[in-house]
């Protein structure tokens, strides 16, 4: 995504980039989005993550956008950050190999979109939606060929923080299909990149 892109509710999506950064703080607030994570999950070992839960999360994830890393792209509403998505190469999320549910499907080179975190304020208004149609966009320009997903299928309500990989509803609704179901609740969704 080289520029800018709009969704049809007034939503701007932007890749996360060192000027940007301090948006991420704030729409991530002091608790790193979720317990002290700032969308470190994916990418390090759970001891590591477990120590360096907080603000040492803060300061890696600083460090990879600070080199010129992007990590995802941060949505905005009204000039006010309202939505992030965590998007790139599979690989550089292992903690997606180590998971029993979620390992790799088979051995072609995919994108991979692992976390969603939206503002209380603007949950419900209809933010991943266009979050997830910019990610694929995002990995089309970089040459992937398929985006994939690990949304959950709730039986019931779920806690937003729970639901942090998406719906599996929203990601049907951006076109993916599901290729594996290893848990009942979570199928890993792919979409077919046309080039």
């Amino acid at each position: 995504m080289t520029s800018e892109t709009a969704s049809p509710i007034g939503l701007r999506r932007l890749p996360l980039t060192p000027d940007r950064w301090s948006d991420l703080e704030a729409l991530f607030g002091p608790r790193g989005a979720c317990a002290g994570c700032w969308c470190m999950w994916w990418r390090l070992p759970r001891a590591d993550f477990e120590r360096q839960r907080g603000e040492a999360n803060r300061q890696v994830l600083k460090a990879l956008v600070d080199a010129g890393q992007v990590l995802g792209l941060l949505a905005y509403m009204e000039g006010r950050p309202v939505g992030w998505c965590a998007v790139g190469p599979r690989e550089s999320y292992p903690a997606l190999a180590r998971s029993r549910i979620l390992r790799p499907v088979d051995d072609q080179a995919v994108w991979s979109v692992v976390c969603f975190f939206v503002d209380r304020r603007n949950r419900g208004q209809g933010v991943t939606g266009p979050l997830l149609q910019a990610a694929v966009q995002y990995a089309r320009e970089r040459g992937a060929s398929i985006v994939e997903g690990y949304p959950v299928e709730p039986q019931d309500r779920s806690a937003d923080a729970f639901v942090y990989t998406g719906l599996a509803s929203t990601f049907r609704r951006a076109g993916f299909t599901e290729v594996a179901r290893r848990s009942q609740k979570r199928p890993i969704m792919r979409y077919m990149v046309s080039v």
